[in-house]
């Protein structure tokens, strides 16, 4: 009875213990959500870019992202990569920073439907996915922080009819229309949209052309064979970002275009607001890049941290999932608001006025106002 008696005894106090670490190790490293909050103080926010090309990504995005993240978190850590338009190379700087134990991923792809596969690998990881601008087509991303796109081909295309209806532009005439990458999700809501108002404006789209890549160089050679073939029935030019635009002003200046047709742009780049001051871009949609960006960096500062906030909205993927999120509203930038929103705002920095007033647009600065 006496040996008995101790082996229950013995036995108590191991499960007595049992209980106690098991008790311990949920009230302290672990948690379902990811990591300490020590953890969270030092952690890994990976960042993916599309593209090099369009000069928004290396000038706001990026820069504003870090300096968020740093505000929020002094002991978090940015690893940054630029896809320079290759998918499979953002493949492999995400699997990159997988293996390097990134908490969380605020991905722009490069290619939407390319970029599920990246969500699949960090689900596995337990790692959320922010889908940054453009949409992934993948049920399992997390959160998607972008502009109403639909939005911002909307205020392209309905920019270049008023302007053509002001101009006198009859009924029947032509546009060209210079789309954005077959593989960014995004250039398909802004032609939606844009062709929401244009087809039934009463003008005719000559032709279209989606851009691979968003490359200028590529919207430029396409527009040059369009002059050549339609010559002065082009009145007018729907591209979809300031890039392309300016692609395709080259394009048409290299022709002796004169006047040059109403271009459209978007992003409110630097060389894209000096085309507008100089009449040979008629204007562009200024997307709030700094509230976007800081966004995505709160967002993914409050994940590492094992919170899952609300968002604004939910935006459906193609497969039919809701997924949460926060769309920023875009505004139209001719030279009447250039001074309003890109330099009220300072979107190139505290000198924005003077950025943009170098000496060969300071007359035009001075015409508007802008200082």
């Amino acid at each position: 009875m006496k040996i008995a008696t101790k082996r229950a005894v013995i036995a108590s106090a191991a499960i007595l213990l049992t209980a106690v670490t098991l008790t311990a190790c949920s009230n302290g490293s672990g948690n379902s959500s990811g990591g300490s909050t020590k953890d969270a103080a030092n952690a890994q926010i990976g960042l993916l870019l599309p593209d090099s090309v369009t000069a928004r990504y290396e000038a706001a995005d990026k820069p504003f992202f870090e300096a968020k993240v740093k505000e929020l978190c002094s002991g978090c850590k940015v690893l940054y990569a630029n896809a320079d338009g290759d998918a499979s190379k953002q493949q492999q700087q995400a699997e990159s920073m997988l293996t390097q134990g990134v908490k969380v991923l605020v991905l722009d792809p490069f290619d939407g439907e390319a970029a599920a596969s990246i969500v699949g690998e960090a689900k596995a990881k337990n790692v959320p996915v922010i889908s940054y601008d453009r949409l992934i087509n993948s049920k399992d991303s997390d959160y998607y922080i972008s502009f109403d796109n639909e939005k911002v081909g909307q205020l392209q295309g309905q920019a270049l009819v008023d302007k053509l209806k002001k101009d006198g532009v009859p009924s029947g005439a032509g546009i060209l229309m210079v789309n954005g990458s077959p593989t960014d999700n995004n250039a398909t809501l802004f032609k939606k949209g844009a062709h929401s108002v244009i087809d039934s404006s009463g003008y005719k789209v000559l032709a279209e052309f989606d851009t691979p890549g968003w490359d200028p160089a590529k919207a430029q050679d396409w527009v040059a064979g369009q002059v050549s073939q339609y010559k002065d029935q082009i009145k007018g030019v729907y591209a979809a970002n300031d890039g392309t635009g300016g692609g395709a002003i080259a394009a048409m200046k290299a022709a002796n275009v004169s006047p040059l047709p109403p271009v459209t742009g978007q992003d409110a780049e630097l060389a894209g607001i000096q085309r507008i001051l100089a009449g040979d871009q008629y204007m562009t949609v200024y997307k709030a890049l700094q509230p976007e960006a800081e966004k995505a960096a709160e967002l993914a500062v409050s994940l590492t941290k094992g919170d899952k906030p609300k968002g604004d909205t939910t935006v459906d993927t193609a497969g039919g999932a809701a997924i949460q999120s926060f769309l920023l509203t875009p505004v139209a930038v001719t030279v009447d608001n250039i001074e309003s929103t890109v330099v009220k705002d300072n979107f190139y920095g505290s000198d924005s006025a003077s950025k943009i007033c170098t000496a060969d647009y300071k007359a035009d600065c001075d015409k508007y106002g802008i200082k």
